[in-house]
This record gives C-alpha cells, sequence and structure tokens, in this order.
C-alpha cells in the first residue's frame, strides 16, 4: 500500500488546511479526502500529478515515502522569523532592479507563499516579472489557477498571470465589480467583489463563471489584498459567433457600399 494517504493528511496539517479546503484546491469532493486518508481508497493518477506539483514535490515520494515537515516545505517553517510582526508587503527593490519589476506567486507555489507573504527575504527570493506598466506602490503577479473567472471564454484563465496592486487593509478602499486577489490562511482568491456588508467588514465575493457559486468573506480573514490591474496571457482568443457574424455584415455592408459607388 502507498503512503499517499499519510502524506495528504500530514500535508493538510501542517499548512493548516481542512478537508473541505484541500478538496477545493483540486476539484474534490470532500469524503474522498477522507478516504484517501483512511486508506479506502486512492487518487487517480491526475489527481496525483496535482497534488505533488500543487506542493512542489515529486509524484514517487508522494507515493513511497511517508514525508517529513521539512521536505513538505523545503525549510523548517517554525522558525521565530514566522512569528515576526508582519512588515511591509514587498521589500526594497534589488539593486540593478527596475522599478517596474512585480514578485510573481506561480500557482503551485500558493500555500508557501501564504506562509510567508510577510517575510521580505521570501518575497524577494520569488521569480520576477518585467511587465510594462506605470502603476505606483506594491505590486504582485499571481498566477490563475482554474476556471472561477472565465465565462464564454472571456476573462482570466488558467494559467493567466495577473498584475495586481496592493490594498492597505488598515483603509481598504475597495470597488463593487473590481477584481481582487484575497491572500487568505486556506488560497489565494482571485474573485470579483460582488458587495460590502457590515460596514465594509464582510465581503460578498463572486466568481465570473456561474458553475462557482457566490461566497462571504470577513475582512479578519484576509492576510493580504491585492487589486487586479492588468492580465498577462498566452492564449489567443478564437472570434464568438456573434462577433464572426458583425464581421460577416461588415464585409457585406462594404460590398454594397463599393458596388453603389461604381
Amino acid at each position: 500500500m502507498s503512503n499517499v494517504g499519510k502524506n495528504i493528511r500530514k500535508i493538510r496539517t501542517v499548512k493548516k488546511l481542512s478537508q473541505a479546503t484541500f478538496a477545493e484546491l483540486f476539484g474534490l469532493a470532500r469524503p474522498s479526502v477522507g478516504a484517501y486518508e483512511e486508506g479506502r481508497s486512492e487518487p487517480k493518477m491526475e489527481t496525483l500529478i496535482q497534488i505533488a506539483q500543487h506542493f512542489g514535490l515529486s509524484v514517487d515520494l508522494l507515493l513511497t515515502k511517508e514525508l517529513t515537515i521539512n521536505e513538505l516545505y523545503h525549510f523548517d517553517i517554525f522558525k521565530e522569523k514566522l512569528q515576526q510582526p508582519v512588515s511591509a508587503p514587498a521589500p526594497a527593490a534589488s539593486a540593478g532592479r527596475s522599478p517596474a519589476a512585480t514578485p510573481l506567486v506561480y500557482r503551485n507555489r500558493a500555500l508557501e507563499y501564504i506562509v510567508h507573504h510577510h517575510d521580505p527575504a521570501f518575497v524577494e527570493a520569488l521569480p520576477w516579472l518585467q511587465l510594462p506598466h506605470q502603476l505606483t506602490g506594491p505590486t504582485r503577479a499571481f498566477e490563475v489557477s482554474g476556471a472561477d473567472m472565465l465565462l464564454h471564454r472571456q476573462g482570466l484563465r488558467h494559467q493567466d498571470i495577473v498584475l495586481c496592486t496592493h490594498v492597505d487593509k488598515a483603509t481598504p478602499r475597495l470597488k463593487t465589480g473590481n477584481v481582487y486577489v484575497f491572500v487568505t490562511p486556506g488560497k489565494v482568491l482571485i474573485r470579483r467583489l460582488a458587495e460590502q456588508l457590515r460596514d465594509a467588514q464582510l465581503l460578498r465575493l463572486r466568481a465570473d463563471n456561474p458553475d462557482y457559486g457566490s461566497q462571504e468573506l470577513e475582512m479578519t480573514q484576509a492576510l493580504e489584498i491585492w487589486e487586479v490591474r492588468g492580465v498577462f496571457t498566452t492564449h489567443l482568443r478564437a472570434p464568438a459567433l456573434l462577433d464572426e457574424r458583425v464581421a460577416e455584415l461588415e464585409r457585406k455592408v462594404e460590398e454594397l457600399l463599393d458596388r453603389s459607388q461604381k
């Protein structure tokens, strides 16, 4: 029997994830996670690959070895530095780096970022992107995971990169209808702000994809908030059927105008 069930339980424990949160990360049903941990069933290979990639592990290790905490984190997460007060969200730029350079958080490092988002040394060690922008203040780039914000081929696609500016939690100025990245204890969440309740202390968030329900988030649950200001994508969108019809009508109108002028 493989060690995958024990490893999933240990990952959840050290990352402080509930079975429901872990299931949501990988599109699973919550009872399935319980079945894996109890050894009653094992994940499909594609799920194993997703889990391994998300946590920076190899599938072989996940299956064959009961992992230690250090192997899960690649460093000791219980050092004193995690207990230090939260510092500024972005470190000073290194010598020679453009002020427009932005730290990038890949989707498979989201939970690692949650743990160390306040550590300037960790942020400095992230990959940095050089994207053309004139944004002021701290910026972050996050890789999109899933199709939560995609509707009719419009919106944020899986593996797109969103460029964001920092929102000060002490004096948040959130705008209904805008898209934000919420760094919470369980996940990095990209959602559109639908409504602010209880003097803006309770946020109602929605996904653009109607297959994902709306949810509420207490401001106290947000470790960081970033406003999405741009997106980098490698997906070339094919024209929608309506676009094609409009283009065809425009061509026909131009042909008629040409004929009428002859």
